[in-house]
């Protein structure tokens, strides 16, 4: 994993925490085990009580799980806390995700344009969430099922970005690999596909396939994104294995920009790639 300014740092999964996200988790799972044994009640008492398994009770009080926020609203309630435990809902919200991802979705939160080019997967921001969860549960090394449910909230989250007002314009474009790519299986690419024939009639957003038989490809590069926001200066996001990359200058963003129209131009247009998606799901 690399930071905004492309620098590596050393684990690909752990590091990109916010800092001090652990201490904050640490801080809330003290303060739960507190209220929980100032009410006599033991882990599993407490659990039941909020409709959660003793094992994560005890994950949460050891600052290991990041604690849902109807967590938090049970435990007050149960606990008596009188707020003070449903008061860390928004700093654990905080901690819960990856640095790198609350970083992209920053960006792409103040995005009145975005456009994106995905040759592997189907992209972050039209994932289903089961979708989403094979990719992080093929990782290597083995991503802890904790770990992986956190990414899969934190990516699902993003996608609050098809219900914003003023709407972005956003555009897509998917190589044709991604759509025929059996990922988790047929039922989970048939939902896949579903959902971006779903998202391709939004008014805002606009689908289109790469053919595989196209002799003229200006994108095998890899994937990107590009980024305009309401305020500051067009940026690109890049990602590959576990390295990713915000990049600003000016140079490098214009190079993407004319890549990607390119790109758009070399592809099947919106209406042929819904008839083309359809045509897929239809064989799938």
């Amino acid at each position: 994993m690399t930071t905004a300014a492309g620098q590596a740092t050393n684990d690909p999964e752990e590091l990109d925490w916010e800092e001090g996200a652990d201490d904050i988790l640490k801080t809330v799972g003290r303060q739960v085990k507190l209220w929980r044994e100032r009410a006599g009640l033991k882990q599993v008492e407490l659990g039941q009580a909020i409709g959660y398994s003793e094992e994560q009770v005890s994950s949460v009080e050891r600052g290991r799980r990041a604690p849902k926020p109807e967590f938090l609203d049970g435990a007050d309630e149960v606990l008596g806390a009188g707020g003070i435990l449903a008061a860390f809902k928004e700093d654990v919200e905080r901690a819960r995700y990856p640095k790198k991802v609350r970083d992209l979705a920053k960006l792409e939160a103040d995005a009145v344009e975005l456009g994106a080019y995905a040759n592997s997967v189907v992209h972050g921001l039209l994932q289903t969430e089961d979708y989403a969860r094979t990719l992080f549960q093929m990782r290597t090394p083995v991503m802890e099922e904790e770990t992986i449910e956190r990414y899969v909230a934190a990516r699902v989250a993003r996608q609050e970005i098809f219900n914003r007002w003023p709407a972005p314009i956003l555009s897509f474009v998917q190589e044709e690999v991604t759509l025929r790519r059996p990922v988790g299986g047929k039922v989970v690419l048939r939902h896949q596909l579903e959902r971006l024939i779903e998202v391709s009639q939004f008014r805002n957003v606009s689908i289109q396939v790469m053919p595989t038989d196209r002799e003229e490809h200006v994108g095998l590069g890899g994937s990107f994104q590009l980024l305009d926001p309401r305020t500051g200066v067009k940026a690109a996001h890049a990602e590959v294995q576990h390295f990713s990359r915000v990049v600003t200058d000016r140079k490098d963003v214009r190079i993407l920009e004319a890549r990607y129209g390119t790109i758009r131009a070399q592809a099947l247009t919106p209406r042929e790639s819904l008839a083309f998606i359809k045509k897929v799901l239809g064989e799938t």
